[in-house]
């Protein structure tokens, strides 16, 4: 797999921004600010990406939910990496 068309976010590794979902965030409801997914997501569309690879279950939900709310489910797909990894399988 060539792996020269893939990139990474901006916070990644070390400084990773997590969904919000394993701290309970896809229940609540924001009183104040911008919900996290909604950060992360407006984050995917600005690096350009036409998919992005999750780990997490919570994860998937949350992105997808923040695509769909810019509007951009059809044109950047959200996929688990377990998804990635058996699309470009031999």
């Amino acid at each position: 797999m060539n792996l020269s068309g893939y990139k990474e976010l901006d916070r990644h590794g070390s400084e990773s921004f997590c969904c919000g979902a394993g701290g309970g965030r896809m229940w609540m409801e924001e009183n104040i600010g911008k919900r996290i997914n909604l950060e992360r997501a407006e984050e995917i569309v600005a690096n350009g990406a036409n998919t992005v690879a999750v780990g997490c279950p919570f994860c998937l939900t949350m992105i997808e939910d923040g695509m769909k709310e810019l509007e951009k489910e059809e044109s950047i797909k959200t996929l688990d990496i377990a998804e990635l990894v058996a699309k470009h399988m031999v």
